[in-house]
């Protein structure tokens, strides 16, 4: 037993660093604008490629990893995943123009998207359910820390090394990732022997997800991307009603269509898209801030810092209450949180002492919310032979949550006039979003088909 825990304890270093590299990328991108700006000559509007790019690559790929995982195992997924993230990282480092950078932070999104949810589906494969909330806090918590120590990372090594070095850290990280996630990560593959691979579901998948990202990110920040974007949304639909009508037909698809009539995975998929929504309304945090308090663009990040920690405190908090209090009276406390959180961001005339206070009630309802209770629905009531790929998809609403949310406060604070009215109107939008998700988490069961069977086969023996 001692040997066991060693091991697991092993497994869930070799996860969590993995997830924190991604994740670390996420959180230091934004400081090193201005230094690739200088470097390529590029404006903002260029420069806000590499996060769309990004973001596209890296769905692409959560649809596609955790779905090669179920069919080959975790185990080489999860070392491809992360020697990819690596090479896109060496790429960006020795890029000579700024082409070259879209293409390496491509191949960056790509090896990022697998990582996350290929790593909570081996937390679902290998850890009991009386461990597994713990794990997944811990993990959900990774986010938190990122966002804390990515910015002055992202400071201190520019200015003193260069902006090159931001990403060459990720190599000696990546590779211990390797050598030690070939010796601790599971080897047990599927029991169903591999079926055709879904050709139609990848393509249409991708090509689904690429007017889905198109439409929401890049087309409404001009005249013709408005004239447009009608078209794209037309388009993600007829993808969408076409993915429905493949994966249907595949035995093995891509995107598993009934795992939605699962009313449990429905609502919380759901909800993902809620947390993401929570996600990218703290993108503007900061320049609620600079608007109403005064706070300087060069300490507009400190703002920010109450809620960051409270975030970790409540991620892994909620990971271990778990277990006792079920995952839907979690989410109705994150999502009750986060409405009252934001509501309050909405009345920036209260005060900085408010601004404060409704920061750390967001921070710990975020934390509360990406804790891992969604991720334990996935886990249990999906079959264990598309665990990854329910985790996937909790990436991939998550990820269009927070584009949706980015986009839609924008739009809502450049109607009222673009000052404190417009972003007022904006988290007044974003806390009634927030109470809609409270409303639809009543949907959740406190326990889940899975748990609520291993608590009965305990009790009948």
């Amino acid at each position: 037993m001692p040997d066991a825990d060693v091991a697991q304890r092993r497994l869930v270093q070799v996860l969590f660093v993995g997830v924190f590299m991604a994740a670390l990328d996420s959180a230091i991108v934004a400081p090193v604008i201005p230094a690739l700006r200088a470097a390529f000559g590029i404006d903002n509007r260029t420069a806000g490629l590499l996060t769309t790019v990004f973001a596209l690559s890296s769905m692409c790929s959560t649809a596609l990893m955790p779905h090669l995982s179920d069919r080959h195992g975790r185990r080489p997924v999860y070392l491809a995943s992360v020697a990819l993230f690596a090479i896109g990282s060496l790429c960006i480092a020795a890029a000579p123009s700024f082409d070259l950078l879209l293409v390496s932070r491509a191949i960056q999104g790509i090896g990022a998207g697998g990582i996350a949810p290929v790593a909570s589906a081996v937390i679902g494969d290998v850890f009991t359910p009386e461990r597994r909330g713990r794990v997944l806090g811990l993990i959900g918590a990774t986010h938190g820390m990122a966002f804390v120590l990515g910015p002055p990372l992202a400071s201190l090594l520019t200015s003193t090394l260069g902006w090159r070095w931001l990403f060459l850290v990720n190599i000696p990280v990546a590779i211990v990732v390797l050598v030690l996630g070939a010796r601790s990560l599971p080897r047990q593959r599927s029991d169903a022997a591999p079926g055709p691979i879904d050709i139609p579901g990848i393509a249409v998948t991708l090509m689904f997800l690429l007017c889905l990202v198109m439409g929401i990110t890049r087309l409404p920040d001009s005249a013709t991307g408005m004239l447009l974007l009608p078209w794209f949304l037309v388009a993600s639909g007829a993808m969408l009603a076409a993915l429905v009508a493949i994966e249907n037909r595949q035995p093995q698809p891509l995107i598993p269509i009934h795992l939605f009539a699962n009313r449990q995975l429905a609502y919380a998929y759901l909800l993902t898209l809620g947390v993401g929504f929570s996600m990218g309304g703290i993108v503007f945090l900061t320049t609620l801030a600079t608007l109403a308090y005064g706070v300087s663009v060069e300490h507009a990040g400190l703002a920010l810092l109450p809620l960051v920690l409270c975030s970790m405190v409540g991620s892994m908090a909620a990971g271990r209450l778990l277990n006792r209090l079920g995952a839907r009276r979690l989410m109705l406390f994150g999502f009750a949180l986060l409405t009252l959180g934001y509501l309050q961001s909405a009345m920036p005339q209260t005060g900085f002492a408010a601004f404060v206070v409704s920061s750390v009630l967001v921070g710990i309802g975020l934390g509360v919310v990406v804790s891992g209770a969604l991720r334990s629905i996935a886990i249990d009531e999906a079959p264990p032979a598309l665990r990854g790929t329910a985790q996937g998809l909790i990436n991939i609403f998550n990820a269009v949550g927070t584009l949706l949310a980015v986009t839609c406060i924008s739009a809502i604070a450049d109607f009222g006039g673009g000052g404190l009215t417009g972003f007022g109107y904006a988290y007044l939008a974003l806390g009634l979003s927030m109470l809609l998700m409270s409303i639809i988490a009543f949907g959740l069961k406190n326990r889940s088909t899975a748990a609520l069977a291993r608590q009965t086969t305990s009790i009948s023996t």
